[in-house]
């Protein structure tokens, strides 16, 4: 599954002066009304001509630097307490005078919609829109940009102060954390807002963070070799030397293709029954014919096909007429007038899959041709045959272009302009679109994160993630679950990195909604976290933690950590609870509370072995501590391939 997020774009501008072709003469991070990074050195930079000297004063402290070779120049500024407002003059070839600057606590905000989300669109907007008089907290925004290499500078229009005319904007998650730490530590904020709907962790990394991983190396070399490419089309060229449907024209309406094997659509490739499809990353071709009648003989006409995995281009009786990508994009193609004929019509569609998932996944019922009055139902049988297996040629040359689904290309554009930008630490809303890849998702988070923390030249700066709140239909029996491996696989993450940490939201999700409005509460659960391990508060942060199991008898008493006041069972019952036996075959258990441990068990299984809480997409979170924060859902066993839906 790849859930694909809503994607909002805002374009930016800011007018620089650019003194020399690397970028301008301040970089654009450094603007009025900014917040700097309290109790540390901070770096400002930009870029000259090689040898202009430059001098940046703050605050009554100055620095002096020498552009280098590169044109870029870059000092070091004492560390500050918290406060101002203070001005910054920046002086040089020009001088750039900048007002209004506060030293705080400065935080990343990245991910992908939860975290773009703005305060607009969240509970109560209304009200908290009004109530946002909080000059002392400021935000910056990135653009939605791509970059096939690093990045040294980006367009924006600078820092804004918090206030009932700005707030809409701000990333909700975002805003109410940074409110909640405004509040605590009586210190000015700064939210570096950085995210984008819908993307892949590992666009978020750069390429010698995840080259180590292997995973995507092949992408990565994909996208230079795109970057670097001088065809006009270097897709078409791959396709033509590597797919045999181009080289054997399996597009054309007289082809023969009554021995190719028969198969039923919609279907999804990975998982599939249809063994040389399952673990197949790459192009396969699938034809079917259609009757037509008369009527709508040479009108102009739409084919719609439902999703398609990952990329595809499509022909009718030979002519092509229309291409698409985005695994989730319902695809809908226009028919020109002439092109459909009385009787026999064909279609040929090309399906690329670069990783997981793969084919026309339908709905069924979005699958059809309509001229007219016309109704043609497209699901059900048809052939196909194999064009190209990935593993076995070059690497696909990648569309980067605007796609923010490509490894790296976020890093470069919207994480490496701002190095390095001094910081306190990052949180992270993102999750999503990685889920069925849960198992690669336990090193992709945590290279990215060693990652940044490597980059910005910090330390092991905090970081803190939000964990996938609760989404789609109930299940009725205990089974598999692709979000719910994603959740554990943050939960390792924040469990076992330095500084590190999660803010669950399993009981603040909504099935119907993969962008839940209430972020206020998560806002105030990440800062909890920071509070508690960063800030050295001595204050109850996250919800009971699965500690310990041990057998007794024909039950299992699990124990945690994170107790504070003590376990309640949420209206009184706890639910979501699943146990099994050494068979591996869980079914809902009974569980109650016994002092600061959960007993559980069940009459279906006498010898249980292993229990599950909130194993589900959208369980039902039951199990809190009296502080009223949800315990994170866990499991004792690691069967894979079991009931967990591992490949």
């Amino acid at each position: 599954m790849k859930p694909l997020l809503l994607q909002v774009s805002t374009a930016f501008v800011l007018s620089v002066s650019l003194c020399s072709a690397e970028g301008p003469f301040l970089s654009p991070v450094f603007t009025d009304h900014m917040v700097l990074q309290r109790d540390q050195k901070d770096a400002v930079w930009g870029w000259a001509k090689p040898g202009d000297k430059v001098t940046v004063s703050l605050a009554g402290q100055s620095a002096d630097a020498v552009a280098g070779a590169d044109g870029k120049w870059q000092v070091m500024l004492p560390p500050l307490p918290a406060g101002g407002p203070h001005t910054m003059t920046v002086s040089g070839p020009e001088t750039v005078t900048l007002q209004d600057i506060l030293v705080g606590d400065v935080w990343i905000c990245s991910g992908q919609s939860n975290m773009e989300w703005s305060v607009a669109n969240s509970n109560d907007a209304q009200g908290e829109i009004a109530a946002a008089n909080h000059p002392q907290i400021r935000s910056i925004t990135l653009p939605h940009v791509t970059a096939a290499q690093p990045q040294t500078t980006f367009s924006s229009s600078g820092w804004q102060v918090c206030s009932p005319q700005t707030v809409g904007g701000f990333t909700a998650v975002g805003y109410y954390f940074g409110r909640k730490l405004h509040e605590e530590l009586k210190v000015p904020v700064g939210l570096i807002h950085t995210s984008w709907g819908g993307t892949i962790a590992e666009a978020w990394a750069s390429k010698e963070g995840l080259e180590p991983i292997g995973d995507f190396n092949a992408a990565m070399a994909a996208l230079e070799a795109e970057a670097g490419a001088t065809g006009a089309n270097p897709q078409e060229d791959w396709f033509a030397k590597h797919d045999a449907g181009v080289k054997e024209g399996w597009s054309a309406e007289t082809l023969d293709d009554s021995a190719w094997t028969s198969i039923g659509q919609p279907l999804q490739w990975d998982g599939s029954p249809v063994a040389e499809l399952a673990n197949l990353d790459g192009v396969v071709w699938f034809r079917r014919a259609l009757d037509i009648p008369a009527d709508a003989a040479g009108k102009e006409a739409v084919l719609e096909l439902g999703a398609i995995d990952d990329e595809d281009t499509v022909w009718l009786n030979g002519q092509k007429i229309g291409e698409g990508e985005g695994w989730l994009n319902q695809r809908s193609y226009k028919i020109p007038a002439g092109v459909l004929k009385a009787g026999k019509n064909t279609i040929a569609v090309r399906v690329l899959d670069h990783s997981g998932g793969g084919g026309l996944t339908g709905p069924a019922d979005r699958m059809k041709l309509v001229a007219g009055a016309t109704v043609v139902p497209l699901a059900g049988d048809w052939r196909y045959k194999i064009g190209a297996d990935l593993a076995k040629n070059p690497p696909f040359p990648r569309r980067s272009g605007g796609n923010p689904n490509v490894p790296t290309v976020l890093y470069n554009a919207m994480i490496s302009p701002l190095l390095p930008y001094g910081i306190k630490g990052a949180i992270w809303y993102q999750g999503e679109s990685n889920a069925g890849r849960a198992q690669q998702y336990r090193k992709v988070l945590p290279a990215m994160i060693g990652d940044w923390r490597k980059r910005f030249g910090q330390g092991d700066f905090p970081f803190y993630i939000v964990q996938l709140a609760n989404f789609m239909q109930k299940q009725p029996e205990p089974g598999p679950s692709e979000w719910a491996e994603l959740r554990e696989a943050q939960a390792m993450t924040g469990k076992n990195l330095p500084n590190s940490g999660i803010a669950v939201t399993i009981d603040i999700g909504d099935a119907a909604d993969i962008h839940p409005r209430n972020k206020q509460d998560v806002g105030k659960r990440l800062a909890l976290q920071a509070l508690a391990k960063t800030y050295g508060k001595d204050i109850v942060a996250a919800g009971p933690e699965f500690k310990s199991a041990t057998v007794e008898g024909g039950a299992i008493r699990l124990s945690f950590d994170s107790v504070g006041g003590g376990l309640v069972a949420k209206d009184g019952t706890l639910k979501s609870f699943a146990i099994a036996g050494e068979d591996k075959k869980f079914v809902w258990a009974e569980a109650k509370i016994d002092g600061e441990t959960v007993v559980v068990s069940s009459p279906q299984v006498a010898k249980p072995v292993a229990v599950r809480y909130g194993w589900e997409n959208n369980p039902d979170a039951t199990l809190f501590n009296k502080e009223g924060l949800p315990a994170a859902p866990f499991r004792t066993d690691d069967w894979p391939g079991v009931t967990d839906g591992r490949k």
